[in-house]
């Protein structure tokens, strides 16, 4: 006969694992700036590899620099309109593909050749369209997170086990009650990956 799991025990195994990964974390992280630190001392050149110690001073330092926080503010609240933006657009026609294969099949050709074009051909079409100033940048950020969320809410709405949308309707589920109830919860891992891909191509796209 097989044991009984205890719930307390494994949460704190997996605590215990989570902690043991950051602290591998840490350990990479502080042998990448040991190798910095001993390769900066021997090509004991600034233009090819700058010193490990100046690098972390003006690092320090410049948290306390406040141009370079304000230019840091303004690039975060961009990035957070443009990420926005895309968790909005992505999410509504992620669980219109992922639910519907009608919308799928209308939406996916034109979703699959937009998101092949490189985000720098968008510069010129973005200031276009929004003249100079916020609007490029913003769109060029939007650009490049809503295809990954995008995608993986498709994902995640797609792989819900049908069973369960195929029982909420037999016992009279509206389309809004099993959206609300079975596709958004079940896709929120799914969101949630998508949402921190968006964010990382948010940032990439900074200009």
């Amino acid at each position: 006969m097989e044991r009984p799991k205890n719930k307390i025990w494994d949460v704190k195994a997996r605590r215990l694992e989570l902690v043991n990964d950051t602290y591998l974390g840490y350990i990479v992280l502080m042998i990448l700036c040991a190798i910095w630190f001993f390769a900066s001392k021997n090509i004991k050149s600034e233009l090819i590899l700058p010193s490990f110690e100046k690098t972390a001073v003006e690092f320090l330092t410049g948290w306390t620099n406040k141009r370079v926080m304000t230019n840091f503010w303004i690039t975060l609240k961009r990035v957070l309109l443009g990420v926005g933006y895309a968790i909005v657009v992505g999410t509504i026609i992620g669980i219109g593909m992922g639910y519907s294969k009608k919308v799928y099949n209308a939406l996916s050709p034109i979703i699959n050749s937009i998101r092949q074009i490189p985000i720098m051909t968008w510069v010129p079409l973005s200031i276009i369209w929004f003249g100079l100033g916020e609007g490029p940048t913003i769109f060029l950020i939007f650009m490049s997170a809503v295809f990954p969320l995008t995608i993986n809410v498709i994902d995640g709405v797609a792989n819900i086990d049908q069973n369960l949308v195929y029982a909420s309707r037999s016992m009279g589920a509206s389309l809004s009650d099993i959206i609300r109830d079975i596709i958004l919860p079940g896709a929120f891992p799914s969101f949630l990956t998508g949402v921190r891909l968006a964010i990382g191509g948010g940032w990439q796209s900074v200009i």
